[in-house]
């Protein structure tokens, strides 16, 4: 009985959704949970459910994820619940931990090799014994292809015709590419190792081939749950399939609209196709979004709403649950240094308003993007942390890149133009202008040194420039304790924050104009899905027109028609267009604080941003008000036909002094400014509303 009560308390709480996955009877079970919508709640109360009630018990239960971040969440949740002794751990622990126990009995009693920490030295030598000599970068993207190949269950022979199948763009010739491959796993064994791929290979070995093992494994472990289902590889499927034995107890959650793995071999065809696979499978859809403001949720919706594939398929349509919040803030800027400056004004301003600098994040599609932001986040003193990557000034390609341009300073005429200088001087690095190369951390170094490129744009001369750049490093050197998150978008997924800004939204960067194909353009819509749903209430987007000050124009990201259509979101997501009768495209007004283009019609009737200070005359305002109501009750009108509210916010915060400042204010046209021009200029000069007549200003 007692176990009764308590299996019912942990369905306290839940929304029906949750409380039917929770509940469901043994066998196949997918949760399709989208951002925010309680995924960890509803499988560790499902555990927990099934184990107090009595129906299992939690040693057979192996719950597996990809993160030891989101393993040690789970057991910390199932510890409240009272349950205790289930293993919640990710595919390489859970593999490392079987390997490691039955190592003696598949070795023969010889030890377990040594666990690879690093791919890079044996990838080198073997990279030389190819005939291939490469560098750290290139061992990097040698080691990811590798990696790619062996979750993919691609061996060496096979990696050619694979990889051209796939679509890979790998860092050298495919054939040299398979060569280093045959040869990383002969220096491998000779060197008595092995990687974290064959770990989970031999934990499938192990039970596929020793049916003692499998019959061990298999008694021990009887219900499973996997959590991120779409980031699965087929390599840790292929262990799955091994520790299930042609059993169906198994729990599955995940949302296709956030597979953004694909690159490592991670697919959502598993979850895709579980319920088709499994026919007598339950599937379960959560949709009430508990992170996010329903302007988020909104948002989200709008962008995933337009997405085409097979992940399309099992998009989910989100129902914010939590009270209303201020709407995503759409903002266009004439370059990225006036972008990231805004953005470091705004965070400055949130942190004096009381929100902690630890809730706050600026994400970007490439690492390369965060120097801009570390620069004007130090400028405006506002402490900030790199999450998942180096700090700019700190990567290697920076430093040498540094050491370049101060030795290529001897050598420069003091009037020589800058840039070509710059990119001169890299080219003693290895670097190629306009051709970035094939290879993941190759093309990430390349787009390092051209964010140099684009820095020195501007600049006096080539000296002046290097004493910046060390300058800039000076100060992003400086400690931080805790600060504003700067972090790809990749590396954001996860995590969440109060205020989110997601900036340099241009096409070419989001999507990246290394998205050739359908499937490669449908991933990055879903990586700006992830991005938006990461916030709980603030949401900022923007993109600078040019890169740098004068640059090329950019469009803006085409999954934001937002942007395109010059208007706001509203908290259906539906885009709100601000466009003139005739069709045409209104006039463009900037913010007068911050530069920003204002999109929404409060903004541009205020002529700055909602967000940006006010210098608003408060003594004015009560006059205007005051003579509003005056010349109202002369006409015989409401008030606001006269003007509304915000217009007399915009006349006492820009205090025109002639009628071309009056036509300015959005508002107030033609007829307005013959009705009551004369009266608001002479009030905004001083004039009591006493010295007006009311008659003067109420001609119809």
């Amino acid at each position: 009985m007692a176990g009764d009560s308590r299996a019912t308390g942990v369905l306290a709480g839940l929304d029906p959704e949750q409380c039917t996955a929770v509940t469901a009877a043994a066998g196949p079970v997918c949760i399709l949970a989208g951002a925010g919508t309680g995924k960890t709640r509803a499988i560790t109360h499902r555990i927990a459910h099934r184990v107090l009630s009595g129906e299992i018990e939690a040693r057979h239960v192996l719950a597996v994820t990809f993160t030891a971040r989101a393993a040690a969440e789970m057991r910390a949740r199932l510890a409240e619940l009272g349950v205790g002794g289930v293993q919640a751990r990710t595919f390489h622990a859970a593999a490392l931990r079987q390997v490691r126990y039955f190592a003696p009995r598949l070795l023969d009693g010889r030890a377990m090799p040594e666990l690879l920490e690093s791919k890079a030295r044996l990838i080198t030598l073997a990279a030389s014994r190819a005939g291939l000599r490469v560098d750290r970068t290139g061992a990097r993207d040698l080691a990811s292809e590798i990696e790619w190949a062996k979750s993919s269950l691609v061996e060496p022979a096979e990696y050619a015709v694979a990889a051209a199948k796939a679509l890979r763009e790998p860092p050298y010739e495919p054939a040299k590419v398979a060569e280093v491959f045959a040869a990383y796993e002969r220096v491998k064994r000779a060197g008595g190792v092995i990687d974290f791929e064959d770990m989970l290979r031999a934990a499938v070995w192990g039970i596929e081939e020793h049916p003692d093992v499998a019959e061990q494994v298999r008694a021990q472990y009887r219900h499973f749950v996997v959590d991120e289902y779409q980031d699965v590889n087929p390599l840790q499927q292929r262990l799955l399939d091994a520790w299930l034995g042609g059993r169906d107890d198994l729990t599955v959650v995940g949302d296709a609209s956030q597979t953004i793995y694909s690159f490592t071999g991670a697919t959502s065809g598993y979850l895709i196709d579980f319920p088709r696979l499994r026919r007598d499978a339950v599937v379960v859809r959560l949709v009430r979004d508990y992170r996010s403001t329903p302007q988020v949720v909104g948002l989200a919706n709008a962008v995933i709403r337009q997405a085409r594939g097979a992940e399309a398929r099992l998009r989910l349509e989100l129902v914010g649950q939590r009270p209303r919040g201020p709407e995503p803030d759409l903002r266009i800027f004439p370059d990225e240094p006036s972008e990231a400056a805004a953005v470091a004004v705004r965070c400055k301003q949130l942190i004096a308003e009381g929100v902690p600098a630890s809730e706050i994040a600026v994400l970007f599609r490439i690492n390369a993007q965060s120097e801009t932001y570390e620069e004007a986040l130090a400028a405006a003193e506002v402490p900030y942390v790199v999450q998942g990557a180096e700090r700019f000034f700190d990567r290697a390609e920076i430093r040498q890149g540094m050491i370049a341009l101060r030795a290529a300073t001897r050598a420069t005429p003091a009037d020589a133009p800058v840039v070509p200088a710059v990119v001169e001087a890299l080219a003693a690095t290895g670097w190629q202008h306009d051709m970035p190369p094939p290879g993941g951390a190759a093309r990430e170094r390349w787009e390092a040194l051209a964010a140099l490129v684009t820095l020195a744009e501007g600049a006096a001369s080539l000296a002046d420039f290097v004493d910046d750049l060390q300058r800039r490093a000076a100060q992003q050197h400086a400690p931080t304790v805790e600060g504003v998150t700067l972090a790809s978008l990749h590396s954001a997924k996860g995590l969440e924050w109060d205020a989110v800004f997601l900036v340099g939204l241009s096409d070419g960067t989001l999507p990246t104009t290394y998205a050739k194909t359908p499937e490669a353009v449908e991933e990055e819509r879903r990586l700006l899905y992830v991005g938006v749903t990461r916030a709980r209430q603030r949401l900022w987007l923007s993109y600078g027109q040019a890169r740098s000050p004068g640059g090329r124009a950019r469009r803006p990201c085409r999954f934001l028609p937002q942007f395109e259509r010059g208007g706001g979101a509203s908290s259906s997501g539906t885009p709100a267009l601000s466009r003139k009768p005739d069709g045409r495209r209104a006039q463009t007004v900037s913010c007068r604080v911050c530069g920003a283009t204002l999109l929404s019609g409060a903004d541009r009737k205020l002529g700055r941003c909602a967000s940006c200070p006010s210098d608003l005359d408060g003594e004015l305002l009560e006059r205007l008000r005051e003579w509003r109501v005056r010349v109202a009750g002369v006409q015989k009108v409401p008030a606001y036909v006269v003007f509304t509210d915000a217009t007399l916010v915009a006349l006492a915060e820009r205090q025109p002094s002639k009628p071309a400042e009056l036509l300015a204010i959005a508002g107030i046209g033609p007829r307005k400014l013959g009705l009551y021009g004369e009266a608001v200029l002479a009030l905004v000069a001083g004039a009591s509303v006493d010295d007006l007549a009311p008659e003067k200003s109420s001609a119809t």
